[in-house]
């Protein structure tokens, strides 16, 4: 808790740092260099503990390093994101980027997974035959964190030589106070950071109780399989309706059209998966993909647009205020992203707290049975709680974004007059 706050905390911080930075490489750049370089020594530093830290010395070890590891990503990744509105004024042009960067990040998250264990058992016997099987898996993921490292470094690297940043028109570099002043004054920006908050809150409080009910509501021994199926499912699915759901949908809907749907798609997926629940549907993993694919198909489209959309304010602010706050504005996606994940433990430890659940933590043995109220509970809070914040993010959105794409091309147009 204490890292997830802290580092939620950081990313406004390094907002400010990158809004302020002028350099001959750019703004974004030397941050995402730099911080690549530490973050990869510190992911190695992650998994190369020393020998002789053990019990609370390696608690400690890693509770220290993981914070650090935190804030070193963050160099990277808030002027990362911070460049799709300064690299083009073009709508299509940051729509095709941030579809692309967001499918490769859901990409990147599932081969790590697949690879991770596949790769490290065979590292750590390689490196490590005739240890014990500890001493091999702490040897396979150590070398297995070097590797991650290089290719991390590789990557950003190009990346860092092939882009080209504009650059600044305005030499005055505002203040502190300026910088939030502007970001509280730009509505639309605050529109869909609320709604970010709001989207996110109930994807996580879903994600984090799904592993409570294929254990406990799904009814058979196989539910760790079946956890496993749902969520490679779910991820692809995610993948997909980045690169290619959306993509389709463009070519008949507007970009807030495509929003709508997503919301949409999101909302019914959990609808359809109660109905399921109370009509004993609910043991056939097979049968749970139907909504399983509304639900992450709707969030695949929405992580895209969410991060278009945010874009898409920053030429608004421009105009209303005078100057521009890429890094600030994306700083509080990450921010309210991280919040929105620490709401969500919250609500899931209280909610099951509340329901009564009680069972064993092991994957192995007995599952405790739990009581129909109990079960009903879990259910409810996996869906309803989800649909509620979905239709709070639907009727603030619709209510309060006013950029439709005639309205942006008008922004866009104005700018360039000024200029």
């Amino acid at each position: 808790m204490i890292a997830r706050v802290f580092d939620a905390v950081n990313d406004p911080i390094m907002g400010m740092l990158v809004a302020k930075t002028k350099t001959k490489w750019g703004r974004f750049r030397p941050w995402i260099f730099s911080g690549t370089i530490i973050n990869a020594f510190i992911t190695y530093g992650l998994f190369a503990v020393p020998g002789w830290c053990t019990g609370k010395t390696l608690m400690v070890y890693f509770a220290v390093v993981y914070i650090f590891w935190g804030m070193s990503y963050t160099l990277m990744d808030i002027p990362y994101w911070s460049m799709i509105p300064a690299l083009t004024n073009t709508s299509e042009d940051r729509e095709n980027m941030s579809t692309i960067g967001r499918s490769c990040a859901g990409v990147g998250s599932a081969l790590i997974t697949v690879f991770t264990i596949i790769i490290v058992p065979r590292i750590g016997a390689a490196l490590a035959s005739g240890k014990g099987k500890g001493f091999q898996e702490r040897v396979g993921f150590q070398w297995f964190a070097l590797l991650i490292a290089v290719i991390f470094i590789v990557a950003e690297v190009i990346c860092c030589i092939n882009v080209k940043e504009k650059k600044l028109i305005t030499t005055e570099s505002p203040s502190v106070k300026e910088m939030f002043s502007a970001l509280l004054n730009n509505d639309q920006a605050i529109t869909v950071v609320v709604t970010i908050a709001l989207v996110n809150t109930a994807l996580y409080i879903t994600s984090n109780l799904l592993i409570y009910f294929f254990k406990y509501d799904y009814g058979t021994k196989s539910w760790n399989d079946a956890y496993a199926i749902f969520n490679t499912f779910g991820g692809a699915i995610q993948i997909l309706s980045m690169m290619l759901f959306l993509p389709l949908l463009r070519k008949k809907l507007s970009v807030l059209a495509c929003f709508k749907t997503g919301l949409i798609m999101s909302i019914c997926g959990y609808a359809v998966l109660l109905l399921m629940c109370f009509v004993g549907l609910s043991g056939n993993v097979y049968i749970l993909l139907i909504p399983g694919f509304m639900v992450f198909a709707g969030n695949g489209i929405l992580t895209v647009l969410t991060t278009l959309l945010l874009a898409n304010t920053c030429d608004y602010g421009e105009l209303k205020n005078g100057h521009r706050e890429e890094s600030v504005i994306f700083s509080m996606q990450t921010f309210v992203v991280k919040l929105a994940s620490g709401v969500a433990a919250f609500v899931t430890g209280i909610g099951i707290d509340v329901i009564g659940l009680v069972g064993n933590n092991s994957t192995e043995g007995e599952i405790v049975k739990q009581s129909e109220g109990t079960l009903i509970g879990l259910r409810m809070i996996m869906t309803i709680f989800p649909i509620l914040v979905l239709c709070i993010a639907f009727f603030f959105f619709f209510k309060k974004y006013i950029l439709t794409e005639e309205k942006l091309l008008e922004i866009q147009e104005k700018l360039k007059r000024q200029a």
